[in-house]
């Protein structure tokens, strides 16, 4: 989700979405577990993370944060 896209649905839904966590991070902090949790959620998801050469949408996530 962009930037602009996450502050419209941050504003009009009151939520604290944040950002994917895609830099290095320190060890033990908020962002690594924010990580650990995400890749350990999606990477139990059912299906492929690519076909036919392409990445899924799974996939492309898992990728982007570094899984």
């Amino acid at each position: 989700m962009s930037d602009e896209a996450r502050r419209r649905y941050n504003r009009e839904t009151g939520s604290n979405l944040k950002p994917p966590v895609t830099g290095r991070v320190k060890p033990g902090s908020k962002d690594a577990g924010r990580r650990r949790s995400f890749c350990a959620r999606m990477s139990g998801v059912k299906g492929p993370t690519s076909k036919g050469g392409k990445l899924t949408p799974k996939g492309a996530a898992l990728k982007r944060w570094k899984c």
